[in-house]
């Protein structure tokens, strides 16, 4: 693959050499990623996709450096995250990436403006400044005060995600890591998600999303497709403008369509 003038010109957020990732099962060994070489841009709406078990998931948590790969390299930035230990890489994820998932994984005892705090004062030492930015960005994307003081049992599933994505972006990471994030949810609520992740993205937050939604794949810029745990194809799209339509549609379901989706 190839890029354009216009990646050329775009600073690397991450790239990845000759990445692969085996697991054994019963002496068996499965080769999830083989020999990976990739590069994403800062800004991008990055899509990932592919059939179940063409190694999207796995892909997304070594570029995130929530595991580690079996060979090869992950830089971010100018950081190479495989030589890093485990709580290394903890402190690295803590203050570089949010993290966005198809459950939700708040705390049940603790109210929603309390799991936003619990990840903001990892980070952030003035508490106070740290609260008053978690309800500020709370209230932003619909979660008044009083929704903010509920448990996440007592709010719907898409008021729980935009809280998560709050979460994931209270520390500004450089890029928001997202697997699923529409998956449980429905379709009035999948929007509401997308059209927040549309929105940071548009103020230059880089997004990394797995999906296997052709609506909510819509919304990258960069489409990527894997094929037994290699990068096969992609697709460019326009930045997402607000709203779908009709040609952009057709051009990544025949993107899909060609590519055996």
């Amino acid at each position: 693959m190839s890029g354009t003038l216009q990646d050329i010109e775009r600073p690397t957020l991450l790239q990845t050499k000759k990445l692969g990732k085996t697991f054994s099962h019963g002496g068996i060994q499965q080769h999830v990623l083989k020999n990976l070489d990739l590069t994403l841009y800062q800004g991008d709406f990055t899509v990932i996709m592919g059939s179940s078990g063409s190694g999207k998931s796995t892909l997304l948590y070594a570029l995130s450096g929530m595991d580690k790969p079996t060979l090869g390299e992950v830089h971010f930035q100018d950081i190479e995250l495989t030589r890093m230990n485990n709580d290394q890489l903890a402190v690295f994820r803590r203050g570089h990436c949010g993290f966005v998932f198809q459950q939700i994984h708040m705390l049940d005892t603790m109210s929603v403006l309390d799991n936003v705090l619990a990840s903001a004062y990892l980070v952030q030492k003035n508490r106070s400044q740290a609260a008053k930015k978690a309800m500020d960005m709370l209230a932003r994307v619909g979660l008044d005060t009083g929704t903010q003081r509920r448990f996440p049992s007592q709010i719907s599933g898409g008021e729980a995600q935009r809280a998560a994505i709050v979460r994931a972006l209270i520390n500004n990471p450089l890029a928001l890591f997202a697997d699923e994030p529409t998956g449980a949810l429905n379709s009035a609520s999948s929007e509401s998600v997308l059209n927040l992740l549309s929105e940071v993205n548009e103020q230059g937050q880089s997004i990394v999303m797995v999906t296997h939604d052709v609506k909510t794949a819509l919304r990258g810029n960069r489409i990527l497709y894997l094929r037994d745990g290699i990068v096969i194809d992609e697709l460019r799209l326009p930045a997402w403008n607000g709203q779908s339509n009709p040609e952009r549609l057709d051009r990544l379901q025949d993107f899909l369509t060609r590519l055996g989706w």
